[in-house]
């Protein structure tokens, strides 16, 4: 996993605790010590486990987490995922920055297994997309995978993908591939290239060209998914992405497509239920 995001977490306690927590400060004493327990209250998949680690760790290194269950394990109404011991005042504090990390990324881990199950049986993988919480894409993305889901592009530095607008502005599909290709010759970089299209005619001439690794079927239907995937004839990986639903997934991946991209695994995924409770008492 990436660990970027470590650099964020004093950013995120700045963000809730501020100048101090004076509810826990002042009916706490500092010395009390206990333990809280994390509850899931909502069948799905737990994702964010290591994270909840590294945000205990770094509030109070004191803090001992107990882990009983792991990232990517399937859960149900009333597992504990894990418990903390420590003194009082930490285990309140940390609370909420761990529940909503934790429920945020198990949302998502849980949508993303849904939609692999879905695509059980075929060769088509479900990935990603941009349409991400900014500051949070390295969670978001790394509960795809927990998922099970496949990654995409990172973000506008990792992999070339005209889109239309790019196309449109570069005064067509011929010169934004032609351009793209002498561009990454010039700078010494090896990006692979996906290219959109809307209709068959943008097809052949993405082919007519070629030098690109994979062709995205914007807003094409069932039937004319297949019949791109007819014509592309496996030359070029083939994505479909526009207008695809959970109901109509499995109709889009029988066409034989290599990847269908969904931006509701992040972009309107609801929160996991569980709670972070105290223990013995």
């Amino acid at each position: 996993m990436n660990e970027d995001y470590k650099q964020l977490i004093p950013l995120w306690f700045a963000e809730d605790i501020g100048e101090g927590d004076h509810t826990t400060l002042a009916c706490i004493p500092e010395t009390a010590m206990g333990k809280s327990q994390l509850i899931i209250k909502e069948n799905g998949v737990i994702a964010g486990v290591e994270v909840a680690r590294e945000i205990f760790k770094t509030f109070d290194p004191a803090l001992k987490i107990n882990v009983f269950i792991t990232d990517g394990t399937e859960v149900k109404i009333g597992d504990i995922a894990f418990n903390v011991e420590g003194k009082i005042q930490s285990l309140l504090q940390t609370e909420r920055l761990m529940l909503n990390v934790m429920q945020r990324m198990s949302g998502i881990a849980t949508r993303t297994r849904q939609y692999v199950k879905a695509l059980e049986g075929t060769k088509t993988r479900v990935l990603d997309t941009r349409k991400t919480t900014p500051g949070l894409r390295f969670l978001e993305k790394e509960a795809v995978k927990i998922g099970g889901g496949v990654n995409h592009r990172f973000g506008l530095y990792d992999m070339i993908l005209l889109k239309d607008n790019h196309i449109d502005f570069a005064g067509g599909i011929k010169n934004a591939i032609i351009r793209t290709q002498e561009y990454l010759k010039n700078k010494g970089k090896d990006l692979k290239i996906e290219i959109e299209v809307r209709n068959f005619d943008e097809i052949e001439q993405v082919m007519a060209v070629g030098g690109v690794d994979r062709i995205m079927l914007d807003n094409f239907n069932i039937e004319n998914t297949k019949k791109a995937v007819e014509i592309i004839g496996g030359r070029y990986e083939i994505e479909s992405s526009g207008g695809i639903t959970f109901d109509t997934l499995r109709q889009y991946a029988e066409c034989g497509v290599d990847f269908i991209s969904v931006g509701a695994l992040t972009h309107s995924v609801k929160s996991l239920d569980m709670s972070f409770k105290a223990v013995n008492f």
